[in-house]
């Protein structure tokens, strides 16, 4: 016995790099089997992915070899740990200024990439535009469109030095012409949003716009259609603390700042329906406008109207309808737009895939709001079924 622990004592001696290096990955590998499997990763607000059915077919064309190693990817033992090491090491010692997309700004601020249009984006982009074109030489002044501006075209100062940002105000100023063109409004909000870039506008930590964005875009609103606006100084505001938004999730910047999320509890009730066909819109759920149970989570924003459903209804407290197709911007919004309409109809088209007009026709909306943020507005590929013929 005491000559095989005289023996280990000269191998640690000669090796000891190369005993603890083995020692390491065996601890590792036994951790890696015992640590449980996740489904989904809250702090990247992701699916992860789970272990693939094992066939001999699947084996043979290499699908299930590369299955396993995403598996193995994201199943990892410590993944969190791992990815903020990751983050740390790729912003402090390689000083980089784009980590998973985003980029890194000056007082901590995060922004989406956007050095140019993917390839396709270049097909989408012009066809979205030509679609809200399209909708409004329909519908007239009945339609306003709203392209919100990204964070990086209000704070270009914010941004790394010299990022080869896509020129976004050429785009915007092409959407607009071509809606006004057609006979549609437009709400333009650069000019107000520049002269309030010094307040809290959009999150640090995500490419939403902040509660406090959204109200004054419905403020904009509202002057622009003569409408008295909601009064936030008659009811109470909800701030909470230690949101990490999507720009977090995929960068996970090590300095980052938490964000608050604003929202005001209000007692309108908001219908969601089902809708598998055109026309045949079926109750599912009554709630109101904000699933509280999400402020627990680190999406906190999922909060607002319960996601993106296809369509809902909101009861409000005005006179008269709307209804608001919108992106997730439009998700912090619509509790506004209470105050000036008795019905607020919202589609998302990523789940309602049956156009609009049937929809305004039945219901009666007298107003249609388009509401999206420029990065969804280049990349959305739903958004042709605004014109959608219904029995397609």
């Amino acid at each position: 016995m005491k000559e095989r622990l005289k023996q280990l004592g000269s191998l640690l001696r000669a090796y000891p790099a190369a005993i603890c290096f083995l020692v390491f990955i065996t601890g590792f590998m036994v951790l890696d089997m015992c640590w449980p499997t996740r489904e989904f990763s809250e702090l990247e607000n992701t699916m992860l992915d789970q272990k693939p059915a094992f066939s001999f077919q699947a084996l043979f064309s290499n699908e299930w070899t590369a299955d396993y190693g995403e598996y193995v990817k994201d199943q990892i033992a410590l993944r969190d740990s791992w990815i903020d090491l990751q983050s740390r090491s790729e912003s402090l010692l390689l000083q980089k200024a784009e980590i998973g997309g985003i980029l890194i700004g000056k007082d901590r601020q995060l922004f989406t990439e956007m050095f140019t249009l993917t390839r396709t984006e270049q097909r989408t982009l012009p066809n979205n535009i030509k679609a809200v074109e399209q909708f409004a030489q329909r519908h007239g002044d009945k339609v306003t469109v709203l392209i919100a501006p990204s964070a990086s075209a209000i704070y270009p100062e914010k941004l790394p030095f010299a990022a080869p940002m896509l020129d976004e105000d050429s785009w915007l100023d092409q959407t607009f012409a071509a809606v006004e063109a057609a006979g549609g409004n437009v709400l333009d909000l650069r000019s107000t949003f520049t002269e309030h870039k010094d307040e809290y506008i959009y999150y640090r930590t995500d490419h939403h716009w902040t509660t406090y964005g959204a109200q004054l875009a419905y403020e904009e609103f509202c002057a622009q259609q003569g409408l008295t606006p909601f009064d936030t100084e008659s009811h109470t505001r909800v701030d909470v603390p230690e949101f990490l938004g999507t720009s977090y999730s995929k960068s996970r910047y090590w300095h980052t700042k938490a964000d608050a999320l604003t929202y005001y509890p209000l007692d309108n009730e908001m219908t969601i329906f089902d809708v598998t066909v055109p026309g045949q819109r079926t109750p599912k759920s009554t709630s109101g406008l904000y699933d509280t149970a999400k402020l627990e989570v680190v999406d906190k924003y999922a909060t607002f109207l319960y996601g993106n459903n296809g369509y809902s209804e909101i009861q409000g407290d005005g006179e008269g309808s709307i209804l608001l197709v919108k992106d997730s911007y439009g998700n912090c919004f619509a509790p506004f737009l209470t105050a000036n309409y008795s019905k607020i109809g919202v589609v998302d088209l990523r789940n309602y895939p049956y156009g609009i007009d049937e929809l305004i026709e039945s219901e009666g909306y007298e107003h249609v709001l388009i509401l999206y943020n420029f990065q969804s507005f280049k990349s959305d590929s739903y958004l042709y079924n605004i014109n959608r013929d219904p029995i397609e």
